[in-house]
């Protein structure tokens, strides 16, 4: 049992963090994973047995309800017991072949591998300096340099801690990683790592962390934090303990607000104490504590200039709602790291509509979801960039009976002039977007690239992920381009009726 570090009465922990979502489960293995924690002599706190409880949910159809998760908590606070359940449960009960467990240093990465040798052994028995059996289950214990690992004797199961870089993860096929200190990691190494899951029947990633150093770094935490305060998205769960705000504007926060201690500090009590908080608090500027203890993030970087960001919030209509035709467009980041489905066409008053429909990691889910929206929308058209990133999705996409509309560089420059132009008319009367923060992020960011005599999206060198913005640019262009034809199509088949 882990006897509270506070005396009594002393000022407790939040048992709910601010922001809490996920899908719906009919069932998790939460509850067996905190169990092996118990055994292990690491009884987990009550925010931790929820974290494992959402992340561990599942569907009606055996599926994870979650296929990505992310856990955002000042440090100390535990973190690092989620991912060891998580860990613990995917080795010893559920059957996973390979769990990735990946730090942004090395140093890091072989402590959480010493942590869970050390859970490991409680559980079990040491035969050898490499070999625990715990409960029966033989477990081989490798410590080669890089190769660091406990692999199952029994199935051949392993559990693999690395150290992030542009290529770590390529050529393994993992049913789970576990994507520590997330705040330094980056869109390349997303990159590597996503792909790995692809060819897995019931893959699942989890991300934990505390916010990003600056707001020059994080952007697939900024992405992740864009999806989860925005709701929605059926394959997320998303916690974050740390204070509304950002640390541009602290001076509309009291950092000395002992409440705000406690909400963002759940283990506040248990291994955490007050006279603690306090000291860091004297020691600590306000920028770091405020990041570091209250878990408060850099305000998003703005400013890419390309668009100006007062006009395209002037023009947000959450209750804004297109009608038929619809013209769908695919398009992806330069590493893969993320794709966007968006979606554009005329409202009732005429006015044309923008928006993303599905943003997700990887691409290969982005290929049935075409397939389904075809099926339910009978759309326009289904553009892609054959010359962009997602051209390579174009080929399976075809396979599956969907009619694409390819671009050309020419159409690009007319795709990104057009929506600039309904974007910057100063009457408003062109354009409306559902506020959707993901495409906000995407058009604070956006630059422009030469193109000949005209310009596109620029991609290279950006921290914030645009494919939401060329997404929605040639979903626009092939409204425009094809809506009228759709038109015709129907009113012949009238007059031939």
């Amino acid at each position: 049992m882990v006897l509270p570090t506070s005396p009594p009465g002393s000022l407790r922990g939040a048992r709910h963090p601010r922001v809490e979502l996920g899908p719906p489960a009919v069932h998790t293995y939460g509850p067996e994973a905190a169990e092996l924690l118990r055994r292990a002599g690491q009884p987990p706190d009550f925010w931790q047995e929820r974290a494992l409880d959402r992340l561990l949910g599942v569907r009606e159809d055996g599926k994870w309800a979650c296929f990505e998760y992310g856990e955002m908590v000042s440090r100390q606070n535990g973190k690092g017991c989620i991912l060891e359940g998580r860990a613990l449960a995917g080795l010893l009960l559920l059957g996973e072949q390979l769990i990735m467990w990946s730090a942004h240093e090395y140093k890091t990465a072989m402590e959480s591998f010493r942590r869970v040798l050390t859970l490991l052994r409680r559980l079990g028995t040491p035969i050898t300096d490499n070999l625990i059996d715990v409960g029966g289950i033989l477990l081989k214990v490798i410590n080669t340099n890089g190769e660091e690992s406990v692999e199952r004797l029994d199935t051949g199961q392993r559990l693999k801690f690395i150290a992030r870089s542009k290529s770590s993860g390529r050529g393994f096929s993992g049913d789970l990683n576990l994507i520590d200190e997330t705040f330094a990691y980056t869109g390349v190494q997303h990159a590597a790592l996503m792909p790995t899951m692809n060819a897995r029947p019931n893959p699942q990633i989890i991300y934990t962390s505390t916010p990003p150093l600056d707001n020059d770094s994080g952007d697939v935490l900024y992405s992740l934090r864009a999806r989860g305060e925005a709701g929605g998205d059926d394959s997320l769960g998303w916690r974050d303990w740390g204070i509304a705000g950002d640390l541009d504007n602290l001076t509309d926060i009291d950092l000395d607000d002992r409440s705000l201690w406690a909400a963002s500090n759940p283990a506040l009590g248990i291994r955490i104490t007050e006279e603690t908080i306090l000291r860091l608090r004297r020691s600590m500027g306000d920028v770091e504590f405020a990041r570091e203890i209250l878990g408060i993030w850099p305000k998003p970087r703005v400013g890419g200039g390309a668009i100006d960001t007062e006009l395209w919030t002037a023009l947000a209509d959450p209750r804004s709602r297109l009608v038929d035709p619809i013209a769908f467009a695919v398009d992806t980041t330069p590493e893969r790291a993320f794709t966007s489905i968006a979606a554009a066409g005329r409202r009732e008053d005429g006015l044309l509509h923008v928006e993303i429909v599905d943003h997700r990691a990887g691409t290969g889910w982005a290929i049935d979801r075409v397939v389904e929206l075809r099926d339910r929308w009978h759309p326009c058209a289904v553009v892609i960039d054959a010359g962009g990133p997602a051209g390579s999705l174009i080929a399976p996409i075809e396979a599956k009976g969907v009619d694409v509309t390819l671009t050309t560089a020419r159409d690009v420059a007319q795709a990104c002039g057009q929506i600039y132009d309904a974007i910057t008319d100063r009457n408003g009367t062109t354009l409306r977007h559902l506020d959707q923060p993901v495409l906000n992020a995407a058009i604070a960011g956006a630059q422009r690239r030469p193109l000949g005599d005209a310009w596109a999206w620029a991609r290279r060198g950006l921290s914030v992920d645009i494919s939401p913005l060329v997404a929605v640019t040639l979903a626009a262009w092939g409204h425009t381009t094809r809506a009228h034809i759709e038109d015709q199509v129907v009113l012949e088949g009238s007059l031939m009726a």
